[in-house]
């Protein structure tokens, strides 16, 4: 065991420096994004008691990330695209300690604080596709994204558990004479996740990452191919938003309290994890389709089985699958549009952060209708109808990416010839 675990880490002390220092920073950010992801959904749940509000922050948070994706262009003009990333990362937690903190939480409140969220993420996620981007050839990106998922996965499985556990030894505890809830749980927690950004920041701080070439990053016409792309980014958006609130949801629903969230999340995820490394480590991009269809065939038997059961085994079963899918559907898809930027960008001689940033409207634009969809169901229908069926309908439609990501991996490759 040892020694496969050291022949592992002199393959990763091969690849380029930047790379391995972009790779520990995204891995001491993976203990973040749970607790963002996962734990904010569960938060808004246990104060309002309904899940439109849960879908709302959703919104918020996406349109912030639109907000300061254009925003992020301007900057990358003044300042290193490292520093904008470390600022996504900080924001992240006080925004979060922002929210954790006010006893009284409004809606306007409410939507002010998934906007606030939604910009720090958006300064995170842009600058790290660019620099994942610059740091990354075609031919490493499957390891890139298998270990950096492997990160992901295994900080889902731990982190829920331990914050679960947190949450639940808090609440009603008595400590120094003062009695505690789950809502100092929260906090405490958000102190944890501002203090490991520090330190994810101060990491980043070993590498030396090059802005991109200051040319024009606003257009409204772009190349065929990456109109393609653009439309996968939407059927990924249209699952995306759920993935990050149908769990919380879910489970606070028909399954129990924030410690059940975090031990279905690590049932499957530990398995998940060795299999995403490995595909990563030793799959090639000609691999990248199968395993994007595996995923979404995965996706979708999780959400039937959801729609026919919707009770504590269906949704454990589609949670199961979600843990599955997800990991598979991002190490397939991140490289195909990595590909297709570095295609296009060559081809009509832009700035690649002009890619970036129209990605992030497909992804918004996906997010919005699939959101759109469950509170349209969740108000003129049911909660429960929406919680059956919103997850089905985006998961058929999510198989129309399929045939279009062939396509688009058949052109990109095509075109390099």
């Amino acid at each position: 065991m040892l020694s496969k675990l050291n022949t592992e880490y002199k393959y990763f002390q091969t690849m380029p420096h930047n790379m391995r220092v972009l790779l520990i920073t995204n891995m001491l950010y993976s203990l973040v994004l749970p607790v963002v992801e996962i734990f904010m959904a569960a938060y808004i749940m246990r104060y309002f008691s309904d899940t439109t509000y849960v879908a709302l922050f959703q919104v918020a948070m996406y349109t912030g990330i639109i907000i300061t994706s254009l925003t992020n262009g301007f900057l990358l003009k003044h300042f290193k695209v490292a520093h904008l990333y470390s600022l996504g990362i900080l924001l992240s937690g006080l925004s979060m300690g922002g929210m954790m903190f006010v006893k009284d939480i409004t809606l306007i409140g409410l939507i002010i604080s998934g906007t606030l969220i939604g910009a720090a993420s958006g300064f995170f996620w842009t600058n790290r596709y660019l620099m994942a981007l610059n740091s990354t050839a075609d031919e490493n990106r499957n390891y890139f994204f298998g270990l950096e998922t492997f990160f992901f996965t295994i900080s889902n499985i731990t982190v829920p558990i331990l914050i679960g556990v947190l949450l639940a030894s808090f609440d009603g505890a008595t400590i120094f004479g003062r009695v505690f809830d789950v809502y100092s749980g929260y906090r405490i927690v958000t102190i944890l996740v501002f203090a490991i950004t520090i330190v994810a920041v101060i990491w980043l701080s070993r590498g030396k990452f090059e802005n991109p070439p200051q040319k024009r990053f606003l257009f409204l016409r772009f190349d065929k191919l990456w109109n393609k792309q653009i439309l996968l980014a939407a059927f990924k958006g249209l699952v995306q938003g759920f993935l990050v609130t149908a769990p919380a949801m879910l489970i606070m629903r028909y399954v129990g309290k924030e410690g059940a969230l975090g031990l279905i999340q690590g049932i499957s995820g530990g398995l998940t994890a060795i299999l995403v490394y490995t595909l990563g480590r030793f799959t090639k991009p000609n691999h990248r389709i199968v395993i994007f269809s595996v995923g979404i065939f995965i996706f979708l038997l999780g959400t039937i089985i959801n729609g026919i059961e919707l009770s504590m085994i269906g949704v454990m079963i589609f949670v199961l699958c979600k843990v599955f899918y997800q990991p598979l559907h991002d190490l397939s898809y991140f490289p195909i549009m990595m590909k297709v930027i570095d295609v296009v960008s060559e081809r009509e001689n832009r700035n690649n952060y002009a890619y970036i940033l129209n990605h992030e409207f497909g992804l918004y634009l996906g997010r919005v209708v699939g959101l759109g969809l469950f509170i349209f169901l969740a108000f003129y229908v049911s909660e429960a109808f929406a919680l059956r069926y919103a997850l089905i309908i985006v998961a058929v439609i999510q198989l129309l990416s399929i045939p279009l990501a062939k396509n688009i991996l058949k052109y990109s490759y095509s075109d390099n010839k």
